[in-house]
């Protein structure tokens, strides 16, 4: 995916993020794909040079993707992106409707700033490589865990397909977060979606299919990091997201 670069309005926000495009598993077996979506101010970060900014998300206690800038090399990332879910099932299993399964995800300041985190997730379904709504992504079971707590819902961002979520704790150098989700599985309602089709040359019969058959679902998680220096501004200027900071926790307002 095409590198993309948004020149923040405040030189106080200096922000990196990653893009997971993962886990496209259909229910017979298991495929995936990557790709990288990347924001942040050229020109913040040749002034922070000194300073190593970068993040992390975990998944089950593994590294899946990072982002970290390089004090070392000249205002490059060293960055790496992975397929999330790709280890969801043992050798020769196969996947299960209503079984939940261990999905631990959280996030790492891999570099040596202090920092606020954001996390979106999207859950849609794909249909011939195509994105098809005729599911709800509800059905896909993301649990969430320690929001209300550690992890602050942004309900006014937050959709269907889209959960957002802000870490309220200072994410120091080299500490990792509390998880934001803890498992995933298939609500069982899928299978009772189904639709009547007449059958072709056999009059007053009907076939019954599931809507699931041939769908895909997947699982995205896009991770940003702010640092804490002057952070309310840099929030609003990075995400366009009001915050109150007061002894380094932070309140969406």
């Amino acid at each position: 995916m095409k590198r993309i670069k948004r020149f923040l309005k405040s030189p106080a926000a200096t922000m990196i993020s990653f893009f997971l495009a993962v886990g496209l598993l259909l229910f017979s077996t298991i495929g995936g794909a990557r790709a990288a979506l990347t924001y942040f101010s050229d020109t913040y970060v040749s002034r922070v040079q000194t300073s190593n900014i970068g993040v992390t998300l975990l998944e089950n206690g593994r590294e899946i993707a990072k982002r970290d800038y390089n004090e070392t090399s000249d205002g490059t990332w060293d960055e790496s992106t992975g397929v999330l879910l790709a280890n969801l099932l043992a050798k020769d299993e196969k996947f299960a409707v209503g079984k939940k399964y261990k999905e631990e995800l959280s996030v790492k300041n891999s570099g040596t700033i202090d920092q606020y985190v954001r996390v979106s997730v999207f859950r849609y379904w794909l249909k011939d490589e195509k994105k098809d709504r005729t599911l709800s992504p509800e059905l896909i079971g993301l649990n969430l865990v320690n929001v209300g707590g550690d992890w602050l819902l942004d309900e006014t961002s937050t959709t269907e397909e889209r959960i957002v979520l802000y870490y309220s704790k200072l994410l120091k150098a080299g500490e990792t977060s509390s998880l934001f989700a803890d498992s995933i599985k298939i609500d069982n309602m899928i299978a009772t979606k189904v639709t009547q089709v007449p059958v072709e040359g056999k009059k007053n019969t009907i076939r019954t299919v599931y809507d699931y058959d041939g769908m895909q679902f997947c699982v995205e998680a896009k991770v940003d990091a702010v640092q804490n220096h002057n952070a309310e501004d840099a929030i609003w200027s990075a995400w366009g997201k009001r915050v109150t900071v007061d002894n380094d926790t932070l309140k969406l307002r």
